[in-house]
């Protein structure tokens, strides 16, 4: 069956389509909203943070909760929820860390990192610059003698540029699966919310062991102390990559971390000064990484007095974290960024005052401003009610959980579905994440929903991932090989391919049989 495109499609095939794009991608107006909006509140709950009471609960509104504290529910997962009080319903969402969520497996490494590759160069260039002077690099002796002396180092260069690439996919592929399996959908939720906070991305940092650390770190406190999570991802070696840590050293400080703690991660604009930047940006120099570890080089660390947003000491980036954190505009920056995510993009300056307040009372503990926001009636009021647009993840997910799946499925893939719809986890656009509301419904976006949508119900079960697709035609497709009686090991090997004409750091991929099985396998349930 063809793609839902413009033209040369099927009347019956659209018709299905629509239907469940009506259903499942919830973006207003449409007909999801108006219904929606029927059981909301009254508009004057609009802006009220006081808790709703028992008489205000109902099925309706245990609907709402769950798509926006998770990724929505089964009408038995609605059900269980509505027979509880509004505050135990709360409550179980929330304090989620009692909740049994042992069936979920951690991350199963492919094997394919090796020491050697420690400490990974930043460039080919530079690769070949420590080949020449050292004559290793990567783990990987240059050449005694012959032509392209240094052409084993740069195939263990690109080799792990696609190998990581890879495994950061399978990663994509393994957080989905918690998003749907899991019993604690806020964590993961939670998770989410500040993996594009907190924006770093693969192109750059090249390492998916660092991403995996880094999100683990957002699982584990996404909804505890907003300074021991800020404090940790300062010193993870996926942010301290992504943002130039190198190259911060006394004498020659790097603004960049400096910049987006203050711009992006805490106060927001117009609450510092260049001046302020500078300073802080001396307090962060010799703050780098040994592979996976945090260090501080003290030798190329700036221990002289400074000045940041009025307080002087000798600040170190611990100090400037804290002289951040006790600046009223941070709590509100946080605070109204949580909001927007899980109720709507429009809030009061009285409001985000407000929650403001609560988070400096709560000592900057998320988890009982959730509870406020998950409990209050403007929560439910009717300016929350059908509002929201799903970001891409989102969309899939509670597409998925609504059908009730019990794990993602091979096709569509996941990976792809999402980065067609504009957000592919581990490749934020930029340093401040994705964009959030309407940037999600642009006219050709709104098209890929619809072909996502008619993915789910007719999948391309034939379908090769795009770095894997045989480009010259001489590659017979794995599918076809095993259909001829080829086992997988055979299936997988090239074949009837001009091997000159492979690039090597492919070729090293494919005869890596601790990888390849791994990545075969993959692979081949999707």
């Amino acid at each position: 069956m063809k793609r839902f495109v413009t033209q040369g499609f099927r009347v019956a095939n659209v018709a299905i389509t629509l239907l469940a794009y009506l259903f499942l991608v919830h973006s207003p107006p449409g007909l999801a909203a108006a219904s929606e909006r029927l059981h909301a509140g009254p508009s004057s709950w609009q802006n009220d943070l006081a808790p709703i009471g028992p008489q205000d609960w109902s099925e309706d509104r245990a609907a709402h909760l769950l798509e926006r504290a998770g990724f929505g529910g089964t009408p038995e997962e609605i059900k269980q929820l509505a027979a509880l009080s509004p505050e135990t319903a709360v409550d179980r969402l929330v304090a989620y860390h009692a909740i049994d969520n042992s069936h979920l497996k951690p991350f199963d490494h492919s094997g394919v990192h090796d020491p050697g590759l420690e400490p990974f160069p930043p460039s080919r260039p530079a690769t070949t610059a420590l080949a020449r002077k050292t004559g290793e690099a990567l783990g990987i002796q240059v050449k005694s003698s012959g032509n392209r002396r240094l052409q084993p180092v740069v195939n263990k260069f690109f080799y792990w540029l696609r190998a990581s690439m890879l495994e950061t996919n399978r990663v994509g592929y393994w957080w989905a699966d918690r998003m749907l399996r899991t019993h604690r959908p806020l964590e993961e939720k939670m998770a989410l919310f500040w993996h594009g906070h907190f924006a770093v991305n693969e192109s750059k940092v090249r390492d998916y062991r660092k991403h995996l650390r880094l999100l683990e770190w957002f699982q584990e406190h996404g909804s505890g102390n907003f300074r021991d999570l800020l404090l940790g991802v300062a010193q993870s070696p996926a942010m301290l990559s992504f943002l130039d840590a190198g190259q911060n050293v006394k004498g020659s400080p790097n603004e960049n971390f400096a910049r987006e703690i203050m711009e992006l991660f805490t106060m927001g604009v117009g609450n510092y000064t260049e001046q302020d930047i500078r300073e802080a940006a001396r307090a962060f120099t010799g703050w780098y990484y040994d592979d996976l570890r945090f260090v501080v080089s003290v030798g190329k660390h700036d221990d002289g007095p400074k000045t940041v947003l009025g307080q002087t000491g000798n600040f170190d980036g611990i100090d400037v974290i804290d002289v951040i954190l006790a600046q009223p505009a941070t709590a509100n920056f946080i605070a109204a960024k949580i909001y927007r995510y899980f109720v709507r993009e429009e809030l009061s300056v009285g409001l985000q005052q407000q929650l403001g307040n609560l988070l400096r009372e709560y000592e900057y503990e998320i988890a009982p401003l959730l509870r406020t926001i998950f409990l209050s009636k403007d929560f439910y009021s009717a300016a929350s009610y059908g509002t929201a647009i799903k970001s891409p993840v989102q969309l899939v997910i509670s597409t998925y959980r609504k059908l009730g799946l019990d794990r993602v499925p091979g096709a569509p893939d996941f990976n792809d579905v999402t980065g067609a719809l504009g957000q592919r986890l581990f490749y934020p656009p930029t340093v401040a994440g994705w964009a959030q509301g309407r940037s999600w419904i642009t006219p050709g976006l709104l098209l890929a929903r619809g072909n996502f949508v008619y993915e789910v119900f007719f999948p391309n079960i034939s379908f090769i991932p795009h770095d894997r697709y045989p480009r010259d035609g001489k590659i017979r497709l794995v599918d076809r090989k095993i259909a001829q009686g080829m086992d997988i090991s055979t299936a997988t090997v090239p074949g009837g391919i001009d091997t000159g004409s492979m690039a090597e750091s492919n070729m090293m991929a494919d005869r890596d049989e601790a990888f390849n099985t791994r990545y075969g396998s993959y692979k081949g349930w999707q």
